[in-house]
């Protein structure tokens, strides 16, 4: 049987951003981490081994596959730190006063938080939260 990989655990978030190799990303993931629960009002749990998630929500696929994610959250990855943003139009608009990025189908990848704009930081988290609301009401 299938199991998901990405799962909350009672690891430590703090535990794991002072264990961040680089300096940079390591002072931008504990300011992530202050963003992040300002805007969500979500304690930070750690999800798999390198995901800080902020909230849960329960998805089923029409496929039949179906598990629990964090509502929003970030990784600070060795290459560059990936932002978990919800997909669609709304994001799209936000990402063009973003700053500098790059983009894949639910990440969004910055090399260091100086890149880019907080404050369009702060809109796409709630986008992403208002997001999950909207399309999982029982989370």
């Amino acid at each position: 049987m299938y199991e998901l990989k990405m799962k909350e655990t009672d690891a430590s978030v703090i535990e794991f951003i002072e264990n961040v190799d680089h300096p940079q990303k390591r002072e931008d993931a504990f300011r992530l981490l202050d963003i992040f629960t300002e805007v969500t009002g979500y304690e930070a749990k750690m999800w798999g081994p390198s995901i800080i998630g902020f909230g849960s929500y329960h998805y089923k696929y029409k496929t039949g596959h179906e598990g629990d994610a964090p509502r929003v959250g970030y990784s600070p990855r060795k290459a560059k730190i990936s932002l978990y943003f919800a997909p669609g139009d709304e994001r799209e608009q936000l990402l063009q006063h973003f700053g500098k990025h790059t983009t894949g189908k639910a990440c969004v990848y910055i090399n260091k938080l100086a890149d880019v704009d907080e404050d369009i930081l702060k809109a796409l988290i709630q986008q992403t939260i208002d997001f999950v609301q909207k399309n999982y009401p029982d989370a």
